[in-house]
């Protein structure tokens, strides 16, 4: 236990966790990978013993824990070995969640966020566009004012839990000569008519319904508009933190899980007489993987507690994201070579971990988006600040 950050309570809540992924998770993960699809009875269990609500505000059922909670639930969903089940969870909490807990009103928060805590509706949030990939502030999807009512037009790409969500957090222009200034974010039920979506077919995360969100002419009332018209873009920035954070931790652990599992097969694994663990070559490649992971993994504990205390954490949040998930693919590549013919077999963990880890350094905000906003803050002296 790292008594630093986690108390006895947090390690005793990690193995309850971990108990339960076992249980209730782990027999169904190849079938999901297989499907693309989680059968909506987990998401229930999981709302039932209060895993979506650990940071959300007690009057709307949550439990308000500090973020290392947060922390122990993203490791381990990493080490169950399905990047598209975790993905699935961490999105519908850390992402859809975050925005109707922070930008909805009370009526928002008592229709969504309650159920989302329960595990009765799911959401997606709604971001990145065909065109658009990182380049948020030039979102084409937009939302004209008619009324009392709101038209939304456009599409959206790589929207996880896109297809089955009950819900979707969208973000789009109310006003588009003003850029990054005219975003605003709007909430919608999955049936509004107008809404249409498509599967996609992905090299890992398999189990998760990734899709790509067509709006025609999709009518909402101006009441689901989430906090103030054209802030939309500071509420994305600001939750970006959390996003690249929970990425940075999800990578830290993935690697972690591969090291281990690694270190297990090389114990067990014979060659010329004795186990490969005991061949210099490869004892030093693991110690150098292991101090890579340890750094990652403290340095994105460090930041937690930042966030947890109310600091606003952009730069460190995207250092981690960057170099965390690059650390992970490395990491993840050498275990795979470590065993040999059966890291590149698909009964053996490695496979699907290797794929599965590719999208961290894309995903959230490429690695290459990453650098330019460390760089702006490092050389140009640019001060991001929260949204007042």
């Amino acid at each position: 236990m790292n008594s630093l950050y986690f108390t006895e309570e947090h390690e005793a809540f990690r193995e309850s966790f971990k108990e339960f992924l076992q249980k209730e998770v782990v027999p169904h993960i190849d079938k999901w990978e297989k499907s693309g699809t989680i059968e909506r009875f987990i998401w229930k269990k999981f709302g039932e013993m209060g895993y979506f609500g650990l940071n959300s505000p007690e009057e709307y059922g949550g439990m308000d824990l500090d973020l290392f909670y947060t922390v122990i639930f993203l490791e381990e969903l990493q080490k169950i070995n399905s990047g598209g089940f975790a993905a699935a969870m961490w999105a519908h909490v850390y992402l859809a969640m975050t925005h109707v807990n922070k930008e909805g009103d009370d009526r928002i928060k008592n229709e969504y966020l309650t159920s989302s805590i329960d595990g009765d509706k799911i959401g997606c949030l709604c971001i990145t566009e065909p065109f658009g990939g990182s380049d948020v502030a030039g979102m084409r999807t937009t939302a004209v004012k008619k009324g009392d009512a709101y038209v939304i037009n456009g599409s959206k790409t790589f929207i996880t839990n896109g297809v089955y969500s009950d819900y979707l957090i969208v973000a789009a222009k109310t006003d588009p000569e003003l850029g990054g200034k005219g975003i605003s974010i709007f909430i919608m039920d999955r049936d509004t008519k107008g809404i249409s979506s498509t599967k996609l077919n992905k090299l890992g995360w398999r189990a998760s319904d990734t899709g790509e969100i067509a709006f025609d002419n999709v009518e909402i009332p101006s009441e689901n508009l989430m906090g103030e018209e054209g802030k939309g873009f500071s509420y994305i920035m600001q939750h970006f933190a959390l996003e690249r954070l929970v990425m940075g931790i999800n990578a830290h652990a993935r690697a972690e899980y591969a090291l281990e599992y690694a270190i297990q097969y090389m114990s067990e694994r014979h060659a010329f007489g004795k186990s490969i663990d005991k061949f210099q070559a490869l004892r030093h490649s693991v110690a150098e993987m292991a101090s890579e992971v340890e750094v990652a993994k403290e340095f994105n504990y460090s930041v937690a507690k930042r966030l947890n205390d109310g600091q606003y954490v952009v730069k460190e949040a995207s250092m981690s994201k960057l170099f965390a998930t690059k650390m992970a693919d490395k990491v993840i590549y050498e275990c795979l070579q470590l065993l040999g013919g059966y890291g590149y077999m698909e009964e053996y963990p490695m496979a699907r971990l290797l794929r599965d880890s590719r999208l961290g350094p894309i995903g959230g905000g490429t690695s290459e988006i990453l650098k330019e906003i460390i760089a702006k803050m490092i050389i140009d002296k640019k001060d991001y600040k929260p949204v007042t």
